[in-house]
């Protein structure tokens, strides 16, 4: 690999102009490509065979109407809302009914109006059950007079018989007590009839009063009159309606602001796909001054930034163009972004870093930097550091494209465009980094470098790797002692999807989050939608109380403040409940409350002929974090499994592969731990913009895993590669991890440094999602670098000395050989010694 990257790096070193034509061709080729079929990327979470989108669907089938995507529009009149108000607001749910998609609205008045309209209609209900009990025992009174003056003639009649049969009033007596008794009779058919009314006013009334309590604290309107929320009905789900189409909706609810009504969207609404931000910008920026520090030249400094930026822009705005024909998630282009900056400017530096050290020697020896000797520098660089960055860029690839096992499209989506980006990337540093480096010629040459017979002074990390291989057990314990610290907050890891709650304070979906919570409570901001199906159809006269009855059930369950039923099927055997929790939808209580709606209560209903269905946002968590939980350990075993051949191979040894994945597990476990203590608990909430501490977004883990292990492997193979090279060159264990760590420490210290910075810049960005993930990614690569690479590593492998590098001949000789640093390269490939001619000397 060290020879074909050799003669790569020299084609491209003396062919610089047409490698840059041919990249900016392409860069030019893939930006009309986006411009002519760039489409919205999409938010929607594609969960094959969930639980929850079966629901869905079956209740799109069954009652349409509730189950297409629904937007909430918030607004608010500091002092209710004036007529000239109202008349805005009906003009403006007109203009909404008429966009695409939206199969209506829900007028928050009328529908307040027709809830409070209930209460007074039960409590109407209730005087007439009153004044009806009062006429029953009214009538009831007469009847048993009129039965106890029955049961006196009838005594009287049978008297007479007795005593005195030939009485002439007898035949009257007789006649008049026939009338009596069948007045008695009508009367009792009467009361009868009465009774049954009052039964069933009574049976309708209980059943009405108790859907009405279970539903008591939906309102559309707030009790102030302050508040009100507009629900905008679609065709389909939210996820699954372009972002141009949803966008309308505050568009044509600009005029409400002129009206003096405040609004506020909600988030499904109005998500964020903007890549770029300040953070983002400040995170380069800062990467550009480490690189500036580095190498001393704004020439060099730049040349690591063009080859980042060129590479993400061609794989990014060719994944834009794709979007033509496929559906892109929001987050993939975000993670390619932060990933391929990161990657892109470590490779080129690697690569840089060992042309200027190589020309630096060069020039301590005495020689001219000949054109010649720049291009074999180049092409030697490239040989060497490139067979490192092809490796590293392979276990990156390895881990990013194994999420293919996880099942779950959108995180294979993101998984694949990110390893996309990375191949470009590398290709990128491959070739546009030689052909940049022989046009800036003798640029290249450090400042600093200058023949001298000095004696070498230590730097800092000469003097950083003796104090640690002096003091490895020390070094050792005090590692493991500070992940371990950091790692405690992981214990209590809960994840989930983010809500209206986790964005900005100054954004309208935060704002509605807001004010729904504080007008409505925090439930309302995720309703739960329940179906239950019955095996044979619901009587019309028994809807109410079958209602009622399920109702019932749901509300008993802890956490469940409204049950609201809010349709039935045409067949009459499907009715759908909204449930509002008493927390939001990411709530842990929440959570526990579908468990149990999908537990105990679907057991109990099932045992009556009831089969329940749920469905909502807090349901598409659980099933979202149960699916990854159960892929990721096939997804940890693959990426470990094959970046411990992988580097078995590179290292030629059994004990090397072993230690690093040792330190990566100390470097992600920490890493989960600063952010469950950031994102969940809240610890320094005012420094990271977390308001409102909750779950940890559901693909997180999966993706840092991931992502982090591949830029680990990076640090070892640069950092360990380099005591290997040193120990196959006749040097004892410890003086090759001395040497090895002093040549390639300060490469590594700067590559991690920038990929932190880069990083740390999406910790501040418009998208939610992508918060958590860079900063586990930035404290993740801090910790890996420093702790474990520059640390744990070099401290065990000195107490272990010549046991690390320790392989079974049979395996040697089974497994492939590269020729990482490209040692051949040195003596067969280097142009021969020669005085310089003026002409070859570049100036």
């Amino acid at each position: 690999m060290a020879s074909l990257l050799y003669r790569l790096g020299l084609g491209a070193a003396r062919r610089p102009i047409a490698i840059v034509i041919a990249w900016l061709l392409v860069l030019a080729a893939v930006t009309a490509a986006m411009v002519s079929f760039q489409r919205p990327l999409t938010n929607e979470f594609e969960l094959p065979d969930s639980e929850f989108a079966a629901v869905l669907d079956e209740l799109g089938e069954q009652i349409p109407e509730v189950a297409g995507g629904t937007g909430t529009v918030v607004l608010h009149s500091e002092d209710g809302f004036t007529p000239a108000q109202r008349r805005v607001i009906d003009e403006t749910m007109a203009q909404w009914r008429t966009l695409p998609h939206v199969t209506g609205t829900v007028d928050p008045f009328e529908t307040q109006r027709q809830l409070d309209q209930s209460s007074a209609d039960l409590a109407e209900g209730e005087q007439k059950l009153i004044d009806g009990r009062k006429k029953y025992e009214k009538g009831a009174r007469k009847l048993s007079r009129l039965r106890w003056l029955v049961g006196e003639g009838e005594r009287d009649i049978a008297r007479l018989q007795r005593t005195d049969p030939d009485n002439a009033t007898l035949p009257y007596r007789i006649s008049g007590q026939a009338e009596l008794d069948a007045m008695l009779a009508d009367g009792e058919r009467k009361l009868d009839r009465a009774r049954t009314r009052l039964e069933r006013g009574q049976d309708k009334y209980t059943d009405g009063a108790t859907l009405r309590g279970l539903g008591d604290g939906v309102r559309m309107v707030s009790e102030d009159g302050t508040t009100a929320l507009v629900q905008v009905r679609f065709d389909e789900s939210m996820q699954q309606i372009s972002p141009d189409d949803l966008a309308l909706v505050p568009q044509a609810g600009e005029q409400l602001e002129d009206a003096g009504v405040e609004v506020d969207y909600g988030q499904e609404l109005v998500f964020v796909t903007q890549v770029g931000g300040i953070g983002e910008i400040i995170g380069v920026a800062v990467a550009a001054v480490v690189l500036l520090v580095m190498l001393g030249s704004f020439v060099m400094a730049g040349l690591p930034l063009a080859i980042a930026f060129a590479g993400v822009g061609a794989s990014l705005m060719g994944a834009m163009a794709l979007t033509h024909w496929l559906d892109i998630q929001q987050m993939a282009p975000v993670l390619g972004a932060m990933l391929g900056l990161a990657v892109g400017i470590d490779y080129a530096l690697f690569i840089v870093n060992r042309h200027r050290r190589q020309l630096a020697d060069v020039v301590r020896g005495g020689a001219v930097t000949t054109r010649e000797e720049i291009r074999h520098s180049i092409a030697l660089a490239t040989g060497t550091a490139g067979t490192a960055v092809v490796v590293a860029g392979a276990t990156v690839i390895i881990a990013l494209a194994a999420l293919l096992v996880s099942g779950i499209p959108t995180l294979i989506q993101m998984g694949l465009l990110a390893a996309a980006t990375v191949t470009v990337t590398v290709l990128v540093a491959l070739t546009l980094t030689p052909a940049l480096l022989s046009l800036a010629g003798r640029r290249a040459v450090p400042r600093k470098a200058v023949a001298s017979t000095a004696p070498h002074r230590d730097g800092w990390p000469e003097k950083w790797v003796g104090v640690v291989t002096r003091r490895a057990p020390a070094a050792i314990v005090a590692v493991v002692i500070v992940m371990g610290a950091l790692a405690v907050p992981a214990l209590s890891l809960r994840l989930g999807l983010p809500d209206g709650g986790s964005e900005s304070r100054d954004s309208t979906a935060f704002q509605a989050y807001e004010r729904v919570a504080d007008a409505f409570g925090t439930g309302a901001n995720g309703p739960i939608l329940v179906s239950a199906t019955l095996e044979t159809p619901i009587a019309a006269g028994e809807l109410v109380g079958t209602e009622a009855r399920i109702g019932e059930e749901i509300a008993a369950v802890e956490g469940v403040r409204d049950v609201l039923p809010i349709g039935v099927s045409e067949d009459r055997r499907t009715v759908a409940f909204q449930v509002v929790s008493e927390e939001g939808p990411s709530a842990e209580r929440t959570v526990a409350l579908v468990d149990a709606l999908r537990g105990p209560v679907t057991e109990s209903l099932a045992g009556e002929g009831v089969d329940l269905g749920v469905t909502g946002q807090a349901v598409a968590n659980i099933e979202v974090s149960e699916r990854l939980a159960g892929a990721l350990p096939l997804y940890i075993a693959l990426v470990i499994g094959l970046s411990l051949v992988l580097l078995t191979i590179v290292f030629r040894s059994v004990l090397v592969p072993i230690l690093a994945t040792a330190g990566f597990l100390l470097s992600v476990v920490a890493s989960f731990g600063v952010i469950v203590a950031v994102y969940q608990w809240g610890w320094l909430g005012g420094v990271f913009d977390v308001h409102n501490p909750g779950a940890v977004f559901s693909f997180m883990p999966t993706l840092l895993i991931g992502i982090l292990f591949g830029l680990a492997m990076d640090y070892q193979m640069f950092l360990v590669s380099g005591m290997r090279e040193s120990y196959v060159h006749g040097q004892t264990a410890g003086q090759a991890v001395r040497n090895g760590f002093a040549s390639g420490a300060r490469v590594v210290a700067a590559a991690a440094l920038i990929m932190v910075a880069v990083f740390s810049g999406f910790v501040f960005s418009h998208m939610t999602m992508a918060r958590p993930i860079g900063l586990g990614l930035a404290v993740g690569v801090l910790l890996d670098a420093f702790l474990i690479r520059m640390t744990l590593t070099p401290a065990v492998m000195s107490l272990l000395g010549d046991k690390i590098w320790w392989m079974p001949v049979w395996l040697d000789r089974l497994l492939p050989h590269l020729d990482v640093e490209g040692s051949a390269l040195v003596d067969k490939q280097r142009p021969p010694r020669r005085s310089a001619s003026r002409e070859d000397v570049l100036v």
